[in-house]
């Protein structure tokens, strides 16, 4: 009876977790299709009187959100397939390749920006980028969500990549395959799970980035839905309904995403510690 109880403590504090998780969203998913502010307090839990969808149409277009999703969604894709490449192309270069010692320390150069977190480097970011002349465009995001991605990035495929044998590349040698061939036509697809793993990861860090989106975007067509929920929460304050369309316009892609792929990520992630 005492080792029931034990095994079960674990499940229990996991579904507390859960439900603490969950009662905010359900509280914002609710009131989403509500009609009034009135109705929000009175019947915070409750369902919805009538369900009001034309709130998410008036959030959808009237507010913006349209044009906060869709920047958002190019940034984060954009940036989250260079990263993957360049990660890719860097964990190959450090695994399959002999630079003697200088492989050794370029790897862990790359690594120790794991150690830094990114709110220190924001002032140099910014400098960086005003002094490139990129400043209030989608560059001035595309460029750090690329680079900062690259040392988790480079840590799992190197791990992925040095499980690969290297009788493939040798028997491709032979065949007069050349380097970027070999890394196109073998290495890359047998590191699929990593890629995956290390694009989803990406994706989800770029979309839900909020610092630099906000004091490096200042016009209102370029901003992402982080920095632009600030506006639209400003701007429809006093409409509780509307603001949480905002906040579930912004979620549900997220939740989507790891609803169906949070096999991927953690068989990549599994994949890569073992293999390294």
């Amino acid at each position: 009876m005492a080792a029931s109880i034990r095994r079960s403590i674990p499940h229990v504090v996991m579904l507390a977790y859960v439900v603490v998780i969950l009662v905010p969203f359900l509280f914002v998913l609710l009131s989403s299709f509500k009609e009034n502010n009135t109705e929000i307090a009175l019947h915070p839990f409750g369902l919805p009187k009538s369900w009001e969808f034309g709130n998410y149409k008036e959030a959808w277009i009237k507010a913006k959100i349209n044009v906060y999703f869709f920047n958002s969604l190019y940034l984060a894709l954009t940036s989250a397939v260079a990263g993957v490449l360049l990660s890719a192309m860097t964990a190959y270069a450090l695994t399959r390749m002999r630079f003697n010692r200088a492989s050794s320390w370029i790897y862990q150069f790359v690594l120790i920006g794991m150690l830094i977190p990114g709110n220190v480097l924001f002032i140099a970011q910014y400098l960086l980028v005003q002094k490139l002349g990129i400043l209030d465009t989608h560059w001035s995001l595309f460029l750090p969500y690329t680079a900062g991605a690259l040392p988790f990035s480079v840590l799992l495929i190197c791990a992925f990549m040095r499980a690969i044998p290297f009788e493939l590349e040798e028997a491709a040698v032979v065949d007069g395959m050349g380097v970027f061939r070999m890394f196109f036509r073998i290495i890359l697809p047998l590191t699929v799970p990593a890629l995956v793993t290390v694009f989803i990861v990406n994706f989800l860090g770029n979309w839900n980035e909020y610092l630099l989106s906000f004091f490096f975007i200042s016009k209102d067509a370029l901003r992402t839905l982080p920095s632009g929920m600030v506006q639209f929460r400003d701007a429809f304050q006093l409409n509780y309904a509307l603001v949480c369309t905002g906040i579930v316009f912004s979620v549900l892609p997220v939740l989507v995403m790891y609803a169906f792929l949070q096999r991927k990520i953690i068989e990549g992630l599994t994949a890569g510690s073992i293999k390294g």
